[in-house]
């Protein structure tokens, strides 16, 4: 097995109140691009100000409808540019519930969340950088966007997994599963980052699409805006 290892004291930047927030342009990329925490529902105004000193200029948030209505983010006149793109159906979805099974969850992110990836994608392929990408914690919904973005910028496996697993420290899932209270109150167990899952989901994709890039066109992305986005995050 690879050894994924790094060096979490030096991954996590300190802004208050807001979980796991941490540069994802990790590795070759260019630092400061792009950007992936837990929700700004927390977020103060010196969090804020913090954020402002890294010039984020888009914010793309990939909760549900109803975790947006239960815990929304708060802005505190950033003047950013605030995308709404759920990359699930909300939890109790007639149509498309989450399983309970991890490993099914990123199937499903994988199957229905490309909409949603490919509006972060063209974010950032239109000049809106730097981006910053959550979701409730910053660890699932946002380490499947993030990894599509990082295999753009020419990361192997190993690195974006790597990064993946950052969440765990960064979220105190280290030392096992943390409970919690989901948006309609009930207690569940989030679970710690596992590399096969996240594999799972880029497995997936190429199931169905054959290459990351065409999953990202059948969701819209043309062709010269991957080249404008690899572009970015090299330069």
């Amino acid at each position: 097995m690879t050894d994924h290892g790094f060096d979490a004291a030096v991954a996590l930047l300190d802004i208050p109140d807001v979980r796991n927030f941490r540069d994802a342009s990790c590795g070759r990329l260019r630092p400061g691009l792009l950007y992936r925490s837990a929700a700004l529902s927390g977020l103060t105004a010196e969090g804020a100000r913090r954020l402002r000193a890294l010039g984020i200029r888009t914010v793309v948030d990939l909760r549900t409808h109803a975790e947006l209505a239960t815990a929304p983010d708060l802005h505190h006149d950033l003047g950013h540019r605030y995308l709404h793109v759920p990359l699930l159906p909300d939890r109790l979805d007639a149509e498309n519930p989450w399983p309970s099974d991890q490993f099914a969850v990123y199937r499903l992110m994988a199957e229905v969340g490309g909409a949603a990836v490919a509006a972060t994608v063209r974010a950032l392929a239109s000049g809106g950088g730097p981006v910053l990408v959550h979701c409730a914690v910053g660890k699932d919904r946002t380490g499947l966007t993030v990894a599509v973005l990082q295999h753009l910028g020419g990361l192997d496996l190993d690195e974006i997994t790597a990064d993946y697993l950052r969440s765990n420290p960064g979220l105190g899932l280290d030392a096992g599963p943390v409970p919690y209270l989901d948006e309609f109150g009930e207690q569940h167990l989030a679970h710690p980052a596992v590399a096969d899952r996240l594999h799972t989901a880029l497995d997936r994709i190429h199931q169905l699409h054959g290459s990351i890039e065409d999953y990202l066109a059948a969701h819209g992305v043309p062709r010269d805006e991957l080249d404008r986005v690899r572009a970015l995050l090299t330069a």
